[in-house]
C-alpha cells in the first residue's frame, strides 16, 4: 500500500530586538531588575504574538546627577539663584537646576557674608581740625561721617566725634 502524506509545515521564528534606554541615575526594567550602571548585556526572554520566543537585549545608558558648589562672599546679603535674599552665612542651601544630560544638577550655595565695621573717630583739637573727609571742622562735630572700605571690602562708617577748644591769645 502507498500512502501518501502531504506536510503543510509553517515555520515561525523567534525574534529578537534592541530596548534603547537613557536614564538619570538608575532604571528599572521589564526583567525587574534595577540597573545603576550602563549595561548593554541583559536579556529578557517574551512570547511573540506567534508564540515562539521574543528575545529583548537591553542597550542601557546611564547618565548621573551633577554636584557643584557656589563660592560666594558678599556685603550684608546675597540674593542667589534661587531668588532668597540671605543675609547670614551659610553653606546648607541647595538648588536642583537640570544639568546638559537632563539629569538633576544640584547646586550648594557655600556663601560668607561680611558686615560694615562701625567707628568713631575721637579728636579734640584747638581752633581747628582737617579730618579725613577733607574739610576743616572749625567748632566741634559728632555728627560727620565717612564711609570707607573694610579689609572684607564692605563698608567702613566712621564717625567723627570732635571737640573743638578755641583758644584765645
Amino acid at each position: 500500500c502507498e500512502t501518501t502524506v502531504n506536510l503543510d509545515l509553517t515555520i515561525l521564528n523567534n525574534t529578537f530586538s534592541t530596548d534603547i534606554q537613557s536614564h538619570c541615575n538608575s532604571y528599572t526594567w521589564i526583567d525587574g531588575n534595577t540597573y545603576n550602571s550602563n549595561n548593554n548585556s541583559a536579556t529578557h526572554t517574551l512570547i511573540n504574538s506567534n508564540g515562539c520566543d521574543s528575545v529583548v537585549t537591553l542597550d542601557l545608558t546611564i547618565l548621573n546627577t551633577s554636584f557643584a558648589t557656589d563660592n560666594q562672599t558678599h556685603c550684608n546679603s546675597y540674593t542667589w539663584i534661587d531668588g532668597n535674599t540671605y543675609t547670614s552665612t551659610t553653606n546648607s542651601v541647595t538648588c536642583t537646576l537640570v544639568n546638559s544630560n537632563g539629569c538633576d544638577s544640584i547646586i550648594t550655595l557655600d556663601l560668607t557674608i561680611n558686615n560694615p565695621t562701625f567707628a568713631t573717630d575721637n579728636q579734640t583739637h584747638c581752633n581747628s581740625f582737617t579730618w579725613i573727609d577733607g574739610i576743616n571742622y572749625t567748632s566741634t562735630n559728632n555728627s560727620a561721617s565717612c564711609t570707607l572700605v573694610n579689609s572684607n571690602g564692605c563698608d567702613s562708617i566712621v564717625t567723627l566725634n570732635l571737640t573743638i577748644e578755641n583758644t584765645t591769645l
